[in-house]
């Protein structure tokens, strides 16, 4: 029987329960609140604004239902990301079918391939044995704190280059974590302690934004980037992967480096290496790596389809003295040519595992992220249809204030105005957004839209202060050893050199690899 005087506990709401079905029906309203306002804006613009122009208007109207849903993810981000497939026929701004080859092009077949490709690398745990192996190489003896935080940077930027950073920041938060959790972070942890684990959890998320930056897989907004100047200025040569590297990698890199230097002079204090020694060591990560065994056979194989594909990529288009090998096929070939040619060679070699496996197969692709390969594909179609409709004309008069500054100040301007945007909504929705309109603002200033379009699909990375900037933020603030003030305290300086790095290579480096002191298309 149970004791009367013993404290009375709440009851737990039943499903039934007044309070259970208040509780619900409040959640559904917000819920259909949210998906009513999407209509509900496109239907105002469309009423409130009818000297626009029937073509900006009902651009405009669309885009605010879009990317309405997209913020509050009332509907889920891919069915959203596939909204314009009904209503671009709908108010008349483009065809069932030009719609639809936005959804699929070369730079879409790009990023398949290489999302196959990076699957069959999670597959056979390359990437966690790459990542022991470097680890291992900078964990010195006596224990370099600054070291081995530069040794787990440089694995997860060198991971982000090849594959989306988002999955790079998820693949290496284990390894970051399992270092992080032999050091003690409780009450009896020093100060000291504490700091190099947040530094630990900061270097990965923001390695893996940086090294995304360097090559066009890295990151969904290099690939919108790519799209919508092959949409905008077909007559003009596509920026091929090798071209997109050989200012990116350099960007990166001293981005990085600004990176190591912040996280070194806030978390890293003189003597840290002794408070640590006694809780890392080589011994951890050997064993670590002996639980791995040998590299098999499936791996190496991996590895060299992996190797050979981005030694395609880097050579389909060189210079104009060396053409490369898309020179034999007169053009045609893309770079999405050779990371689905790649791709498809891991369903016909064998693995040698078991008989009759290939290295993958269809249901091991089924964790293919469709999200992002839909959100480039609405990306693609929304930057057409702004093209199209004439709403890019209307909207640049918005940033009209870039038209009368310098020069040499047109980078760092773009950079800020978009990596103040991209805090509060996501990156490709940012790139997606302002890309066309400084197109159209480049077209007013007659100068090359390069000059402006890649400081602002760069400039969108710089998502850099708070967690909701971008999944990878996300991934690091839910492991619990960070929080904001962590992220802008770091943040902070890391965007304002990332600016200034862009700032000094834009007209410079960026002038030659992308010709924008040349011919104004």
């Amino acid at each position: 029987m149970d004791d009367p005087k013993a404290p009375l506990l709440p009851l737990q709401d039943s499903p039934s329960s007044p309070q259970t079905q208040h509780s619900l029906i409040s959640i559904l309203t917000l819920g259909n609140f949210f998906i009513l306002l999407g209509p509900l804006l496109c239907a105002a613009t469309c009423l409130l604004l009818r000297g626009l122009g029937d073509g900006p208007r009902n651009m405009l109207a669309v885009l605010l239902w879009v990317f309405e849903w997209w913020l509050t993810e009332a509907v889920p981000m891919p069915v959203t990301s596939m909204a314009p497939l009904f209503l671009f026929p709908i108010f008349g701004i483009a065809s069932a079918d030009t719609v639809a080859h936005s959804y699929m092009d070369d730079v879409i077949a790009l990023v398949l391939g290489s999302f196959i490709l990076a699957l069959a690398v999670e597959h056979y745990n390359i990437h966690r044995r790459l990542a022991l192996n470097i680890t291992l190489t900078f964990c010195g003896e006596p224990l370099n704190p600054p070291l081995l935080l530069l040794g787990i940077c440089t694995t997860t930027a060198f991971v982000s280059m090849w594959m989306h950073n988002v999955a790079a920041a998820v693949m290496m938060m284990p390894v970051a974590t399992g270092v992080v959790q032999r050091i003690p972070t409780g009450r009896s942890a020093s100060a000291a302690q504490r700091g190099f684990c947040k530094a630990v959890v900061l270097g990965v998320i923001y390695s893996a934004a940086v090294g995304g930056m360097t090559t066009l897989t890295g990151t969904g907004v290099n690939l919108i980037l790519v799209g919508m100047w092959k949409s905008y200025f077909p007559e003009e040569e596509p920026i091929s992967f090798s071209q997109w590297f050989f200012f990116g990698f350099p960007l990166g890199l001293l981005i990085f480096l600004a990176l190591w230097g912040i996280l070194c002079g806030l978390y890293c204090s003189r003597g840290l290496g002794r408070d640590l020694s006694a809780f890392l060591d080589k011994a951890h990560l050997r064993r670590e790596l002996e639980l791995l065994g040998p590299m098999a056979f499936a791996e190496k194989m991996v590895l060299a389809v992996f190797s050979m594909l981005i030694l395609l990529w880097m050579t389909r288009s060189i210079t104009d003295d060396i053409p490369g090998w898309g020179a034999l096929f007169h053009g045609r070939a893309g770079d999405g040519t050779a990371s689905v040619m790649m791709a498809t060679l891991l369903f016909i070699i064998p693995n040698k595992k078991h008989e009759g496996e290939k290295l993958m197969d269809w249901n091991k692709c089924k964790k293919l992220p469709w999200n992002i390969i839909l959100l480039l594909g609405a990306g693609f179609a929304i930057a057409d249809g702004v093209k199209t409709s004439g709403l890019a004309g209307v909207l640049s008069e918005a940033l009209d204030f870039l038209e009368s500054a310098p020069y040499w100040a047109i980078a760092p301007a773009v950079a800020l105005v978009s990596g103040i945007i991209t805090e509060f909504t996501s990156n490709n929705a940012t790139t997606t957004l302002v890309v066309p309109l400084l197109i159209q603002i480049a077209k007013l200033m007659k100068v090359h839209p390069l000059l402006l379009m890649v400081p602002g699909a760069i400039g969108a990375q710089f998502a850099f202060l708070l967690p909701t900037g971008t999944p990878s933020n996300i991934v690091g603030f839910t492991t619990g050893h960070i929080d904001i003030s962590d992220m802008i305290k770091t943040g902070l300086p890391l965007k304002v050199a990332g600016i200034a790095v862009l700032s000094l290579l834009m007209p410079t480096l960026g002038a030659y690899v992308f010709g924008t002191n040349g011919k104004v298309p």
